[in-house]
């Protein structure tokens, strides 16, 4: 207690003192509201698996915004929307188990292949996640009336979406 009562006199001493409880008020206001404002960027903010995305429309819809905006920043492109058409929706390859027998009944032998598929807590084992198939992208951009901003937006949209030039249409 004799060391509280100390350090308290020897605080009451220092001269400014209001300024320095101030000065500390004011940098703990600060850690407190950067501290709840900041969220730390993750190095792997993508979405990157089927888990991510709660139907095929809302897959659809994040591609959609995604490549909007990557075309919106292509110079002379302005104002863009984007339309993607499936040809099929996610897909799974789950983990099988197969047993096969073979039935010899006289002089034929018949053989009897079974698969079944593996659970684990009452989910089926997932292999592989397959995204959907893009049948077409439609996009309608503000500056597609020039030949060289329509080639730029082409040529994105078949690199980032892996689709062929003959299911891409630009529309001005």
């Amino acid at each position: 207690m004799n060391k509280l009562k100390s350090m308290f006199e020897r605080i009451k001493k220092i001269k400014h003192i209001q300024i320095y409880c101030a000065l500390l008020v004011g940098l703990l206001i600060c850690v407190v509201y950067f501290a709840s404002v900041y969220k730390p960027k993750n190095d792997n903010t993508e979405k990157n698996s089927t888990e991510d995305y709660s139907s095929t429309m809302e897959y659809v819809d994040y591609l959609e915004n995604k490549l909007g905006n990557v075309l919106s920043k292509i110079s002379g492109v302005g104002k863009v929307d984007v339309i993607i058409t499936l040809e099929s929706g996610f897909s799974f390859e789950y983990a099988t188990e197969t047993e096969t027998k073979t039935m010899t009944s006289g002089e034929t032998q018949t053989t009897v292949t079974t698969s079944t598929v593996i659970l684990v807590s009452n989910e089926p084992v997932i292999i592989k996640e397959n995204y959907p198939v893009i049948k077409g992208v439609v996009v309608v951009a503000k500056g597609a009336e020039n030949v060289n901003v329509k080639l730029n937006i082409l040529t994105a949209v078949e690199t980032v979406l892996e689709v062929d030039r003959n299911n891409i249409t630009i529309l001005a």
